[in-house]
């Protein structure tokens, strides 16, 4: 029993739990008429194109069954792509392909599909077997995000993503949710993927976590979390503050990438952003939240960037993992 806590200690701790999000944060400053615009991942695309905010670049879409026939047509050519529902969450139903050989189309993990495949995929998809509701969908056809190198060593076979809170458009907290093989090269904490929190200031790493318990390393390359910074940290926390803007909603979870060639490039947007990224960071939400509610409204978005880092700046918690020394051979 030792590794459960009281309630009590949960809010000592400014840990925000379901009820509270929902009714507190959610329910009063999300206008459910907005929602749409997050909830369709090809509506928040145009609307950030609209508002000069890049994202992967579209191919296309499959909106009926009879277009299913054609999705091989409409990758033709391309190195690589992602297929994923317009309505899909927690990264259910997102098909990444990182190469194509002849006609066979190979996943990041190395598994091979053939056309038979994607098109079986692409038409559960519009039959809503990962939709919220499991209403009928889109498929949206997206270009390969090619990854900044800089964590090539901190994530497996997957692109790494940030997740920023934004709340009444102050960035609140942030994570980087690194892929494994446990989560199938997704970057889903719920599937096995790693979290990291992230200082707000200065986009370092502040502490570890995976399947709800601390770690200081990646699981399958090994390499410490301690290093873990993110560049260009600034202009990310500036794109995801501008989305409140963009889609009026007060508490919102931004979903980004860095792209080597691209820089910050938005993936999606959450009106119902999860909880775990508490976990990631070893602190609740509350204090935070509460400091932001005092605040007065219309600063402009500099300022509000400016003043997320000024209060909710801290130190990590991560170790470098010691490197094993060699014991010196007998003379």
């Amino acid at each position: 029993m030792r590794s459960w806590t009281s309630p009590a200690k949960l809010r000592a701790k400014g840990i925000i739990g379901m009820n509270r999000r929902n009714i507190r944060y959610i329910g009063r400053y999300n206008d459910r008429h907005l929602y749409p615009l997050v909830d369709d991942k090809l509506k928040t695309k145009l609307l950030a194109h609209e508002y000069g905010i890049t994202t992967p670049a579209l191919i296309g879409t499959v909106t009926t069954q009879f277009g299913v026939k054609h999705i091989t047509q409409m990758v033709t050519g391309l190195p690589g792509f992602v297929i994923k529902p317009a309505k899909g969450s927690g990264g259910k139903g997102i098909l990444v392909i990182e190469r194509v050989e002849e006609d066979v189309f190979i996943k990041p993990s190395g598994a091979h599909l053939d056309r038979e495949d994607l098109e079986r995929h692409v038409s559960n998809i519009l039959s809503g077997l990962y939709s919220l509701g499991g209403t009928p969908d889109v498929a949206v056809v997206e270009a390969l995000i090619n990854f900044d190198e800089t964590f090539a060593e901190y994530t497996y076979e997957g692109v790494p993503d940030i997740r920023v809170i934004v709340f009444k458009g102050y960035p609140v907290m942030a994570m980087m949710r690194l892929s494994t093989a446990a989560s199938d090269g997704k970057a889903n904490l719920h599937q096995g993927a790693v979290g990291v929190g992230v200082d707000i200031a200065s986009g370092t790493a502040l502490r570890g976590v995976q399947f709800d318990r601390s770690r200081n390393d990646h699981p399958d390359t090994g390499h410490e979390l301690a290093s873990l910074r993110i560049p260009g940290w600034e202009m990310l926390l500036t794109l995801a503050a501008s989305c409140y803007e963009m889609t009026g909603l007060g508490y919102l979870g931004t979903d980004m990438v860095l792209d080597r060639e691209h820089g910050p490039m938005l993936l999606e947007l959450n009106a119902r952003p999860g909880l775990a990224i508490q976990m990631a960071n070893g602190e609740g939400l509350r204090p935070r939240l509460d400091l932001i509610e005092r605040q007065a409204d219309g600063a402009d978005v500099a300022a509000r960037v400016a003043f997320s880092q000024r209060h909710f700046a801290r130190s990590g918690e991560l170790q470098p993992v010691p490197v094993p020394v060699a014991e010196p051979c007998p003379a």
